[in-house]
């Protein structure tokens, strides 16, 4: 079987980065079509692989450090490459990797992480800050690059979805059946430690729709400990709300990280996410999460025994979970084993039997 993959771009590792990762481990000869890839962000793990680049990686680099504003030009990078030697393509995308053109003989298998929300759902959020004249051009952009979107969408022979809400989304959006598959975590990294931390944990981009500033007013007002763990363009405006019990670190180390989610007293996780590997990293080392009961926190979180869930996305409610979590106990190794079914040998074994099942002819 001749098989290749196909990722948005690779600029940097976050969650979708590191499906991508196991993608390349369970086919480590296929190689990886990616609009622009930035080399000198890449872990070594990526360097070693045969990454093809599209037109776009000619630019000039202050162009392409800023890849995501260069969004009207993805159906074209995409549209440009040669898939004719392959039997299967396996893409993981947002946006354009689903645009892909294929012939009659060769299967495409599309992960999808979300449908292209600031193009559909999310457009009248994603433009709040933007000028007159900024929101006129976009919304004229949108009209076409919508249109693109959901014909790119019938292109893909079979659609993955990372979540129960993407799922949905999918549904709704592009009119396209598909299957759940989980991210994968890596939960050997993540184990659970024998110290109680006194403080609750916040790891994340500081960026608007994260809302950490509900984490941590509601630990303000309740004069309850917090780390904070996270960088990212809002962290002056978030590091304001900081009161006397509120820690901000925005440099440390992996181990780090994984030490402060080891011990901490529970995760604060106060967004609405397609999916959130954070919170089953924390479960993996046995830790309960405090979540928004929205997105994909309703498929990894179980309200009562690995967490708990809040209703709305207020400093309120996030309060009131907090101090419904402290009359609660919860069982470690229970949360763990939870964690485990999010495992990346769990997805790597269901991704290589769906890809199995379709150039074989089934699903």
């Amino acid at each position: 079987m001749r098989i290749a993959l196909v990722h948005d771009w690779l600029t940097d590792m976050g969650g979708a980065e590191r499906v991508v990762q196991t993608f390349t481990e369970i086919y480590p000869d296929a190689p990886l079509f990616v609009s622009i890839a930035d080399h000198k962000r890449l872990p070594d793990f990526f360097k070693s692989k045969n990454i093809k680049t599209s037109f776009l990686q000619k630019l000039p680099r202050f162009l392409r450090k800023k890849h995501r504003n260069l969004f009207p030009l993805y159906p074209f990078a995409f549209e440009s490459f040669d898939f004719s030697g392959f039997d299967v393509v396996l893409s993981s995308t947002v946006f354009g990797g689903k645009g892909i053109i294929t012939g009659a003989n060769t299967k495409h298998i599309c992960y999808c992480h979300t449908s292209t929300r600031y193009f559909w759902e999310y457009q009248n959020g994603y433009t709040t800050r933007f000028g007159r004249i900024k929101k006129a051009v976009y919304s004229v952009l949108c009209h076409w690059l919508r249109m693109w979107d959901y014909l790119a969408a019938q292109r893909v022979d079979y659609f993955i979805a990372n979540s129960s809400v993407v799922q949905k989304r999918i549904a709704k959006t592009y009119r396209k059946e598909s299957v759940v598959v989980y991210p994968p975590v890596r939960c050997s990294k993540f184990l659970p430690s024998e110290t109680d931390g006194d403080y609750y944990l916040v790891v994340s981009r500081f960026v608007e729709y994260k809302r950490v500033d509900l984490a941590i007013k509601a630990c303000n007002e309740l004069g309850r400990k917090l780390i904070v763990v996270g960088s990212g363009q809002e962290g002056k405006n978030l590091k304001k709300l900081v009161g006397k019990t509120v820690q901000f670190i925005t440099s440390t180390s992996d181990e780090q990280v994984v030490k402060l989610m080891s011990e901490c007293k529970a995760l604060l996780f106060p967004v609405e996410e397609d999916f959130g590997i954070v919170p089953v990293e924390v479960m993996s080392c046995g830790r309960p999460v405090i979540a928004f009961g929205k997105g994909g926190a309703l498929d990894t979180v179980i309200d009562g025994k690995t967490g708990v869930l809040f209703d709305e996305q207020t400093v309120e409610s996030l309060k009131g979970a907090i101090e419904k979590f402290e009359g609660m106990k919860f069982d470690k190794q229970a949360i763990r084993e939870h964690a485990l079914k999010f495992d990346e040998s769990v997805f790597a074994e269901r991704i290589a039997e769906f890809v199995k099942n379709v150039a074989e002819g089934g699903c």
